[in-house]
């Protein structure tokens, strides 16, 4: 008796030519610097393990990182990987820009989710108490929306003024990026793949509008959609409104994704709350997606249920012509 989670033999329109698994053998990239010289790198870090995974890749090859946590949000293991470490809170750019000066550090990543939750609770100007550096960013570049976007935008032109530089985490471990094809052993069946293909281009426009990265389908109606709270919240909600379960979560790369920032990220965590919730299929954008402990999510995956499946966007594309 087939599988019904794998496509039909006579389907042959149901599944695009794809890698059975990620390929591992993939070049790292090491950044160069002069022999016999420590250089240094900042790291302003959120939450979630992502800013660890950096910090253990830049200190593999050499580097000397300076760590500046948000307050309540960054790991408190973090310090450990760290030459010199400081949390501040959210909205004190001008304590973070001064400690990376005070120790020569002109070069600095973001990793980390940030929750932008906490810029819309209640008397957030008495909660957060911002410095003179944070206010002079948002008046100065954030008068015309409060998007993703705009605001890590704005933070990172705040710290240029300081001759302070940003480039992307993923610059030190690439490795990072998930990589094109099936990536566990079960497959989507055609009616995920319809899910993929219609939700594709709806969680595209979303990032176009950075509202969001993240769709949640079922049956070929769109069921959540991500924006202020995050993938984790979109996949719950998700749940409550799909009591039956058996939906796609598709998450994708904005059209123009800065790497530099806010760049989809996977995990774990993501795995459980798709169990909790009912999701059977996940759908990435091969090699612009972040997917941390690769080899537990695919494991947990595989265990759940669960199908993971990273795509390129030209074979979207083949999904629509072929449909």
């Amino acid at each position: 008796m087939s599988d019904p989670d794998y496509p039909a033999p006579n389907d042959v329109h149901a599944t695009p030519s794809l890698p059975e698994r990620a390929d591992d053998s993939a070049e790292r990239q090491i950044i160069p610097f002069p022999r016999g010289v420590r250089p240094k790198v900042g790291l302003l870090a959120g939450w979630g393990r992502f800013p660890m995974l950096f910090a253990e890749a830049a200190r593999r090859q050499g580097y000397a990182v300076y760590g500046m946590g948000i307050l309540g949000m960054a790991s408190p293991e973090l310090p450990e990987l760290c030459h010199r470490y400081r949390a501040a809170p959210l909205a004190r750019l001008g304590r973070a820009i001064r400690f990376f000066k005070r120790h020569g550090v002109d070069h600095v990543v973001m990793a980390g989710k940030v929750e932008k939750r906490e810029l819309f609770k209640p008397l957030r100007v008495l909660r957060l108490v911002p410095d003179l550096r944070t206010i002079h960013m948002w008046v100065r570049y954030c008068r015309e929306n409060k998007t993703d976007d705009t605001i890590l935008l704005a933070v990172i032109r705040e710290f240029e003024r300081d001759g302070i530089s940003f480039s992307s985490a993923l610059d030190f471990c690439p490795e990072l990026l998930v990589k094109h094809g099936f990536l566990t052993r079960r497959r989507p069946s055609s009616g995920p793949w319809k899910d993929i293909r219609f939700g594709w281009e709806i969680a595209k426009e979303m990032g176009r509008l950075d509202i969001g990265q993240t769709v949640v389908i079922n049956d070929t109606a769109v069921i959540a959609v991500e924006a202020l709270e995050g993938t984790d919240e979109c996949i719950r909600r998700a749940g409550q409104l799909c009591r039956r379960g058996g939906f796609t979560v598709v998450k994708v790369a904005k059209p123009q994704q800065d790497m530099r920032f806010d760049v989809p990220t996977i995990g774990v965590q993501t795995l459980q709350n798709m169990r909790e919730a009912g999701g059977r299929v996940l759908a990435l954008e091969a090699g612009m997606t972040i997917l941390l402990d690769e080899p537990q999510v695919v494991d947990l995956a595989d265990k759940l249920g669960i199908t993971i499946v990273s795509l390129k966007a030209d074979e979207i594309q083949q999904l629509r012509s072929a449909a």
